[in-house]
């Protein structure tokens, strides 16, 4: 049964401010929550559920509560979704402070404030595709924990390292490590075929790189226009560079 107390709970975590009050995120949907579940990075505080899919995934549940888990029907997850079309599970996780791991030796992305949170959770992924565990982001960027991002990432936030820091200053105290920035005025993407580690710079949606950090990079990386569209999309972008480069 799904309590009023419940209800206004999820309800107000469509809220940064009440998610970082609390220290918590919303999942929905089959996909993102198992993936989210598997992952084990995240611990579980609440999954509500239709009954077909927590019996479904009594293994994948086996390590919650009983009073966290709720099964609930169609009507009742229609009242706590966030999504236009609900889909048989939403679960709250706490969140987790995040530590990058081996900056030596491997790609990482940075973003400069992305602010799309489908572009956010789309180079998440994408990220994760290329096997990338760690994403510097501007404190102007999306938040990683924004309903929207986490959807669009499609789980790979229980397998990404997602950190938020002042750009330059995180540049200036990792000096051993290359920047190179996507822009539309630098080097074509084919003359990088053989880097061996650094880290990727992708811009602001429409401003793109800002011009102190353009300074501090090593190289400017541009994809090859062929056509007549102005930019690409920020998201799309990344999974460009990360393919030809890894």
């Amino acid at each position: 049964m799904l309590s009023k107390t419940i209800v206004k709970y999820i309800q107000s975590l469509a809220h940064k401010k009440l998610r970082d009050e609390h220290g918590v995120f919303i999942a929905e949907g089959p996909k993102v929550v198992a993936e989210l579940l598997h992952s084990n990075k995240f611990p579980c505080k609440i999954i509500c559920g239709l009954q077909s899919w927590m019996d479904d995934n009594a293994v994948l549940l086996r390590n919650i509560s009983a009073e966290d888990k709720i099964e609930i029907n169609e009507s009742e997850l229609e009242r706590i979704s966030l999504l236009q079309t609900p889909n048989k599970v939403m679960a709250v996780f706490y969140k987790k402070e995040n530590e990058l791991t081996d900056l030596k030796n491997n790609f990482s992305l940075m973003l400069d404030e992305i602010q799309d949170p489908g572009n956010m959770g789309t180079i998440i992924r994408t990220a994760d595709w290329f096997g990338i565990k760690n994403i510097i982001c501007s404190n102007e960027c999306a938040d990683c924990y924004n309903p929207k991002v986490v959807q669009a990432s499609m789980g790979s936030l229980g397998r990404v390292n997602i950190i938020y820091t002042q750009l330059e200053e995180f540049i200036h105290e990792n000096k051993g490590i290359s920047i190179y920035a996507a822009t539309l005025t630098g080097k074509h993407l084919s003359s990088f075929n053989k880097l061996k580690e650094g880290i990727i710079l992708i811009g602001n949606e429409s401003k793109g790189v800002k011009e102190n950090l353009l300074r501090l990079a090593a190289e400017q990386i541009t994809i090859p226009k062929y056509g007549e569209a102005e930019s690409l999309n920020a998201g799309v972008a990344a999974g460009i560079i990360l393919s030809h480069i890894i």
